[in-house]
Formats: structure tokens, sequence, C-alpha cells
């Protein structure tokens, strides 16, 4: 199954490591970060766990909750868990889902192609409020996620929920965005009152709205 953009993220019932979920229902009026990783007690993954757990002060300043999958069981997460925090220097804090019949890594097409079919890729998924999926991103097993770069994709993920700009090439969370070309120059005026400089009609940067 390949799930787009824009599309409902799909509901499911599951087993964690902190109890069974509703996924809807846990995620509420939250942003949610969905991501699988291969397997339990491979090294990449603990790395990428114990990361993403050092974190969490920066997702719930955002609001935003964290649940991670593979299709081991949730016996084998708790015992995981313990190697991460020995080797990581950090307690795993959110959820993880035991998808041992891969009910949940079949929906949103997790399992790797070519590969085993036991074996999941490091997807991520980010969804908004409204159920609704806003970026996916696949890696393969062999390869590390980097976590500060979700952690800017929710900044303007969120930004630009609210507001009516795109941000830039490698933008950071505090600098300048781009306004819609949509927006006529005197209704910028209002709607930007910090100003904005035109570098040509279609590019026009502005400090960020909500700074």
């Amino acid at each position: 199954m390949s799930l787009k953009l824009g599309e409902e993220a799909p509901n499911f019932d599951a087993e964690t490591t902190e109890g069974k979920i509703n996924f809807h229902e846990w995620l509420g009026n939250s942003w949610g970060v969905l991501f699988s990783h291969p397997k339990d007690f491979t090294p990449v993954c603990t790395t990428e766990l114990g990361y993403t757990a050092k974190l969490k002060p920066e997702f719930d300043k955002r609001g935003v909750k964290v649940l991670g999958l593979s299709v081991d069981p949730v016996s084998d997460h708790n015992e995981w868990i313990k190697d991460i925090e020995e080797t990581q220097g950090q307690k795993v804090n959110f959820p993880m889902i035991g998808d041992e019949n891969k009910k949940v890594a079949e929906l949103y097409g997790m399992i790797h192609p070519q590969s085993l079919d036991s074996l999941t890729v490091r997807s991520v998924f980010i969804i908004g409020p409204d159920k609704k999926i806003k970026l996916t991103l696949t890696y393969p097993a062999s390869t590390g996620r980097n976590f500060d770069e979700i952690i800017r994709v929710i900044d303007s993920l969120q930004l630009t929920a609210n507001y009516q700009v795109s941000t830039p090439v490698n933008w950071k969370d505090g600098e300048d965005v781009v306004i819609s070309p949509a927006i006529a120059d005197e209704d910028a005026k209002t709607k930007f009152p910090k100003g904005f400089k035109t570098l040509k009609p279609y590019l026009r940067l502005t400090p960020q709205p909500n700074k």
C-alpha cells in the first residue's frame, strides 16, 4: 500500500510497550511521528531510538507524540529498551508497537520491497492533528535517519499550516520565509507587518511571522 500526502493516516489498534492503543484516539489533537525500525537488537536502530528519546522535550514543545514500530513482539521491545538505555544513556520515553502480525507495517507500506517480508524499512510518517499525512520519508535499513531534520520539518509544517508562507532551502526555525505568490503586494503589507524583500515578483522574503 502506498500512502500519499494529504490522505488520512489509517487507524489501527495495537499493543505497545505502554499498553494497548487506538492510534487516532492516542494521537488526539496532537501532531504525530510514526516511524518503523527494521528489527530489535540491531545497532543502527539502537542509536536512533536513543536519540529520539533524547529529543522528547523538543517534540513536547511542538505538541508532537512519537510512536515507534517493528514487527518484533512487545516482550522483545521491553528487553531491548534495557540495552538502549545502557548504550545510549537515555531511557525510551515513548511507546513502541509490537507488530508481530505485520498489520500496521502492511497498512503503512513499511515492509522492505525485494527483501525479507519480516524486515521493515526506516519509514517516517508525520501526521497532523487532522489525522492527515503531512510528510513521508523512507530510508534503507543500512542508513540511520537524521531526527534533527525531522524536528526541522515539523517546524516548517506547523508554520506553513498557519501562515501563507513556504520555507526555503535549508531553512531553520527563526530564519526568513517565502511569501505565497498568490498574495498580492498590497495584501502582503497587511499580512506581514514586519515587511518583506522582493527579489523577484514571485520570490519575496519576510521574517518568520510567528517570531
